[in-house]
């Protein structure tokens, strides 16, 4: 376990006062050693710290007076100063199982950490999951947490996980429910596997024995060029518009069962059906709108001025490994490249294939010539990827390149961690300039208005 390591001290904080200074390693705070930054930030929030620090290859103590409650000033390195807690499970359906080979090595890590499904937003399968994680989460109230379902059936989900653990470790789920801690549920359909019946099944399953979930996403699987499953496929139309119908279904049992819907199709479902998205209302406040869940009626509505502030956060793929703040997953999440352009100078989106059907007719209600669309299609990933936050900058480059020069391109930041593109590349390297906005729909509309 390495101890936590400050990269940041605010002005006049309680930290600063104190001497503490960014690349100092904090052994311990008040005799103990914190291993995450749930800790850390428990451990930090009583007064008159003492800190085991050290600088240079030297140890010293370190006396911080502060009030109960105030803030150190300090921020740290990352979220898990011991190890991440990796996946035993081996989906056909994982994301990470289908990256090209070269990438940075930070992304193919696999993880399965309560921890990161409370800071960020990760979903877990809870089969590594223990009773001494049940205490800790129960005892430091660590809610809301994610977590993946895919089936309740126990053979379907086990087949699925190829974990045998996967049969048995929902009885954690219902445990954490049974404690009041608020999780949400996802489900990766995977045509020929979960659909269907099985789907159905999974979804009075939910009823039955799990109805106090917060919220259960439907979503599809996502298949890259560089997946080596045979029995991993896109959706057909058909496909896409039977899972629609057993959601929207479910949605009437849920109602009149609990009061409400509970269960929600990723808007890449009603893409792939050709349907028109559902009304803001039937997304209950948009409890998973990170998860793709309502996501094109928040834009609207952020992007048309309904709404003062973003109605949520779209955090990006791998964020957590690559530059995410230790705060969490709500945490921004902006590069550092500085935005430029000409104001004034006509205004050219650049989005994902997905993004892009959700953005021209939007945007062609601004009645505004002097604004468009440039999608951006997926080659490095290939396959069904047509999200925007898979989007990297080879692909983008490839695009911008036959653009004309003299337009203000507004890149969205969800394709950024830490100022990098997945494929390492940076908004530098890209042969027109961008600006870095914001991804939703108030920022669009402000950066369009300027």
């Amino acid at each position: 376990m390495s101890p936590p390591t400050v990269v940041a001290v605010a002005p006049a904080s309680p930290g600063a006062r104190a001497g503490l200074q960014p690349g100092d390693e904090i052994l311990s705070i008040d005799g103990e050693r914190p291993r995450d930054v749930i800790q850390w930030r428990l451990l930090t929030d009583e007064p008159d710290l003492s800190l085991e620090v050290r600088r240079g290859g030297l140890d010293f103590e370190l006396g911080v007076p502060k009030a109960a409650g105030e803030p150190l000033g300090a921020e740290v390195h990352s979220a898990l100063f011991d190890a991440v807690r990796t996946c035993d499970n081996h989906c056909e359906f994982c994301f990470i199982y289908q990256l090209p080979p070269g990438l940075r090595p930070s992304l193919y890590l696999k993880d399965d950490d309560y921890r990161l499904s409370f800071l960020y937003g990760n979903f877990t399968t809870l089969t590594r999951f223990t009773e001494l994680d049940l205490e800790r989460v129960v005892s430091e109230r660590l809610s809301p947490l994610n977590v993946s379902i895919h089936a309740t059936d126990p053979d379907v989900r086990a087949r699925m996980l190829r974990n045998r653990r996967g049969a048995t470790s929902l009885r954690w789920l219902r445990a954490l429910l049974d404690h009041d801690i608020e999780v949400h549920g996802q489900v990766v359909v995977c045509p020929g596997v979960n659909d269907g019946r099985v789907l159905d099944d999974t979804l009075t399953g939910v009823l039955d024995e799990y109805p106090e979930l917060a919220s259960l996403c439907v979503v599809p699987l996502g298949v890259s060029r560089h997946s080596h499953e045979a029995a991993m496929r896109p959706h057909t139309r058909d496909e896409a518009a039977a899972v629609v119908d057993a959601v929207e279904r479910s949605q009437t049992m849920f109602h009149r069962a609990v009061g409400r819907r509970l269960a929600f199709a990723a808007d890449e479902y009603y893409l792939l059906a050709g349907r028109p998205f559902p009304p803001a209302a039937t997304y209950e406040g948009f409890p998973m709108h990170e998860d793709g869940i309502g996501m094109a009626r928040a834009f609207e509505a952020e992007l048309f001025g309904e709404v003062d502030e973003p109605i949520g956060v779209q955090p990006g793929f791998f964020a957590w490994v690559d530059g995410a703040p230790a705060t969490g997953y709500r945490a921004p999440r902006r590069g550092d490249e500085p935005e430029v352009g000409r104001r004034r100078a006509p205004v050219a989106v650049i989005t994902g294939e997905y993004g892009a059907r959700v953005l021209v007719p939007l945007l062609a209600r601004l009645g505004r010539d002097d604004v468009r669309v440039v999608p951006v299609r997926n080659e490095f990933f290939g396959g069904n990827i047509a999200v925007t936050g898979l989007l990297v900058g080879s692909d983008v480059a490839r695009t911008l390149a036959s653009e004309p020069s003299g337009a203000r391109y507004l890149l969205p930041d969800v394709c950024l961690s830490n100022g990098r593109f997945l494929d390492g590349t940076r908004p530098a390297d890209l042969p027109r300039a961008v600006e870095i906005v914001a991804t939703d729909g108030v920022a669009l509309r402000r950066a369009i208005e300027r």
